[in-house]
């Protein structure tokens, strides 16, 4: 089968020659071919996303094309403005592939608002909402390696898709032919049609005035004299990351040359993942070197954001998704009690993954914390739930533990150009008040509890990947494990389990464990791993990393 669809592109007359090239070089080679042809790229509800290259089973424009036609038969039966809102990255193609969706768009009769130079997920969410779009398209594959690119759609109210819309426009791909399927009309035609535009400088302003009304402390950073080295990794941070600092007040802002530009390679480190040392090394060598108050740096569509802070012994320390999530949270807190702008019945919203520190925070100011299943959406579907009753306002903060946050209603996804103002604006405080971010963290410790949370991977690549990984979970079912490292399971959550979560299904399982650590399994949904989360509490970091390492070393067995 995959050898009939591979000779069937080989005999194409293939736009891409670099595909054609490829396919040439893999002539013979059958686990080549496999690789590429046996399955097509899966649509749901993160879109697509997969390895560059020729086949069904990889990025390139056919299988965007695709994709798009799928998308506008699906928007076609919804009615409504019949426009489509589209963003890109830095990637390699990312450019192509959004310029590719909006010609197959068009010639469907399909409006579309495109950005004229790369913009971050933020402001795709942003414009699917402020022009009441159908749906947005935002090409990456986030803080994957540079050989990935990816295709998240959104639905009208600028969350990522439903599984219900996700389904339905997977049915129509399935309906059309990956190579010539698609309907098409070039980028100028569709320009004189009037069914391609850029989207308006009035849009891009909006953004920019609603992330600046989060600011808790408005003004404070134009007399702090906050010290900042800033990286957008090679990404789409640069433009509205730096516009929005200005604005507030951050002038003394480093950027890190070798990752100042946009670059789908990503020259300078394995993976653009702000989360990993490797990625925030050179921006650390330069706040060494200049004495930075904090390095913060966003990833390839800043849409996370991470940090490194300064320690009283000038050292710099990397500040976990957690520990940010719970450090924003006290800090909006506060500062709006403090300022009179708390409203009535306050609400935040994290992942069920994400740390149990910030319930105890939450409580602590009187904020309703909402725990939601992971992927971002579910947080906007609770900000959905608050605008379908006019209370909007109620929300003042968004987390999950993969450094993603967000801070007002205005998007639905996360948000790292409002993370990066308040995480200043937050540093600029502490340093105001003769404190620091580092001091802060210490003294929610310290009246909180050491909580400790570390997140494991384990990995599955190929094509058998996908089997392995459901075979552990489906072992982890039928067999539940009764302790981890002599520490016995008083309670297993599974999230498919409906009745008992009352949330939608998911393939989570939960293991709370004597003493109240908690061991959380799950597959990832954008790549080929199984993801294990530790939450552990001591009287210091030692005691809570040595309980994390014997349940890590009890769970290994477990996904061999």
């Amino acid at each position: 089968m995959y050898m009939d669809e591979y000779k069937r592109w080989m005999e194409a007359d293939l736009e891409d020659k670099a595909l054609k090239e490829e396919l040439i070089s893999i002539e013979g080679k059958e686990d080549e071919i496999k690789e590429r042809f046996a399955i097509a790229l899966k649509f749901g509800t993160a879109g697509l996303r997969g390895i560059l290259g020729a086949g069904t089973n990889r990025m390139n424009i056919y299988v965007v094309r695709q994709a798009t036609q799928g998308l506008a038969n699906w928007v076609k039966a919804q009615g409504g403005t019949q426009l489509v809102a589209i963003s890109y990255d830095s990637r390699i193609n990312s450019d192509v592939f959004a310029k590719n969706a909006a010609c197959v768009l068009a010639a469907n009769g399909i409006k579309v608002r495109i950005y004229d130079a790369l913009m971050p997920v933020p402001a795709l969410s942003f414009a699917t909402r402020y022009y009441k779009a159908n749906a947005g398209i935002m090409v990456t594959a986030s803080h994957n390696p540079s050989k990935y690119n990816g295709y998240k759609a959104y639905g009208p109210d600028g969350c990522q898709m439903t599984d219900e819309a996700a389904n339905a426009v997977y049915a129509e791909i399935q309906k059309t032919d990956v190579l010539n399927g698609a309907k098409m009309m070039s980028f100028e035609e569709g320009q004189k049609a009037g069914l391609i535009e850029y989207v308006e400088d009035a849009c891009k302003e909006a953004l920019y005035e609603a992330i600046e009304a989060c600011s808790v402390r408005p003004g404070l950073c134009k007399t702090a004299g906050l010290k900042l080295v800033y990286s957008p990794l090679n990404g789409s941070g640069l433009v509205p990351v730096t516009r929005i600092l200005k604005d507030i007040g951050v002038e003394d802002v480093t950027i890190v040359p070798e990752q100042m530009y946009p670059d789908g390679n990503f020259p300078t480190c394995p993976y653009p993942n702000p989360e990993i040392f490797e990625a925030l090394k050179l921006g650390l060598e330069l706040a060494e070197k200049s004495g930075a108050d904090l390095m913060l740096a966003t990833d390839p569509d800043a849409d996370r954001v991470g940090i490194a802070m300064k320690c009283p012994d000038g050292t710099y320390e990397l500040v976990t998704g957690n520990e940010m999530g719970v450090l924003l949270l006290d800090y909006i807190c506060a500062g709006r009690m403090e300022n009179g702008t708390m409203p009535e019945h306050p609400v935040a919203v994290k992942s069920i993954v994400s740390t149990p520190l910030a319930d105890a925070v939450a409580a602590h100011y009187g904020v309703e914390l909402r725990n939601v299943l992971t992927g971002f959406k579910w947080i906007g579907d609770q900000i959905a739930k608050l605008e379908a009753v006019g209370e909007t306002e109620r929300f003042i903060f968004g987390f999950e533990e993969s450094y993603g946050y967000l801070a007002g209603p205005y998007v639905r996804d996360k948000d790292a150009v409002v993370g990066s103002m308040l995480i200043c604006e937050m540093a600029a405080y502490y340093r105001s008040k003769g404190s620091s971010i580092k001091e802060r963290l210490k003294e929610i410790y310290a009246e909180y509890g050491r909580y400790l949370n570390q997140v494991d991977s384990f990995e599955f690549p190929g094509l058998s990947g996908m089997e392995k990984m459901d075979a552990i979970m489906e072992g982890l079912r039928k067999n539940p494990p009764k302790e981890f490292a002599g520490y016995a399971v008083v309670k297993a959550t599974d999230y498919k389990n409906t009745e008992e979560t009352g949330l939608p299904s998911a393939n989570i399982l939960i293991y709370t464990l004597k003493g109240g650590a908690t061991v959380i399994v799950r597959p990832s949904g954008t790549e080929p791993k199984i993801k294990a989360y530790f939450t552990t509490l001591g009287k210091d970091l030692a005691e809570a990393k040595a309980q994390k390492d014997k349940l890590a070393e009890a769970l290994k067995p477990m996904m061999a």
